[in-house]
């Protein structure tokens, strides 16, 4: 028996404003929207933002929901279509209210990629598989 990875969820200080930025600005469209939960559109794994102090209350105020939280914990990447792609999608992120990390460029490991982080402080990359040069 094996288990199947169903959905993502970001543990938010402030839901509301999470999903703003991930509705307004990376562009996800809205599933359902609660004070306290929201659930995007999205093919494959969901992808929910939750309420961190609701997820203290419901595992019996385990500290690891009430800590302030240090470092990067997540990461999310998002794959385009293009290495041109990704300068246009992360200008507009960070045009639109997402910080910006490190403006896109071509990595040793063949993707041309670029880090913006989230109204919260995550940080997640956006990446193109750069086209293999024939010799």
């Amino acid at each position: 028996m094996r288990v199947k990875l169903e959905g993502i969820t970001v543990l938010a200080l402030d839901v509301p404003r999470l999903t703003g930025f991930y509705r307004d600005v990376l562009g996800f469209r809205v599933l359902v929207e609660e004070e306290h939960y929201t659930e995007f559109e999205n093919d494959g794994v969901r992808l929910a933002i939750f309420s961190a102090p609701l997820m203290a209350d419901n595992t019996n105020g385990h500290y690891s929901f009430v800590e302030k939280r240090k470092g990067q914990a997540f990461e999310l990447n998002f794959e385009c279509d293009s290495p041109e792609d990704v300068y246009i999608k992360y200008n507009d992120f960070v045009s639109k209210g997402a910080t910006g990390i490190t403006a896109p460029k071509v990595m040793p490991w063949g993707h041309t990629t670029g880090f913006f982080a989230d109204p919260e402080g995550n940080i997640h990359s956006l990446f193109a598989v750069n086209p293999i040069k024939q010799g």
